[in-house]
């Protein structure tokens, strides 16, 4: 890349949101039937996280073609490592150790977000 290109790159990046999120992946270590005891206090925490704003997104992850999700995936705000740890290790799956996460620092640059509001029903559309 000549020195011409590599200006652009960089103004291109320097245009971009770089908005600092944590992604969570966490995985099934125990069968089932042992998740299941604790899946109500897990979705309780990960409403609680969203009403705090501190969850940005959150859901299974499953290969085209099965039933069974690979892994769950969160996105969270956090101000470092240390925050984004102790707010993964109040899952209570993770807690329980009936799941096991892996922490990842993810810089969001590019995307789009869509939301339709229709006052006159109050209906809404997410895109």
């Amino acid at each position: 890349m000549d020195h011409q290109e590599n200006r652009e790159v960089e103004a291109l990046h320097e245009r971009m949101l770089r908005k600092q999120l944590w992604i969570i992946i966490t995985k099934r270590v125990a069968p089932p039937e042992e998740m299941k005891k604790h899946l109500k206090a897990h979705l309780e925490h990960q409403i609680s996280l969203e009403k705090q704003g501190i969850m940005y997104g959150a859901g299974p992850a499953t290969v085209p073609g099965e039933n069974e999700p690979s892994f769950g995936l969160i996105i969270i705000r956090a101000s470092d490592s240390d925050e984004a740890r102790r707010i993964a290790d109040r899952d209570p799956m993770h807690a329980a150790g009936v799941r096991t996460y892996t922490l990842y620092q993810w810089s969001m640059n590019e995307g789009r977000l869509s939301i339709t509001l229709d006052f006159s029903d109050r209906s809404y559309r997410l895109d």
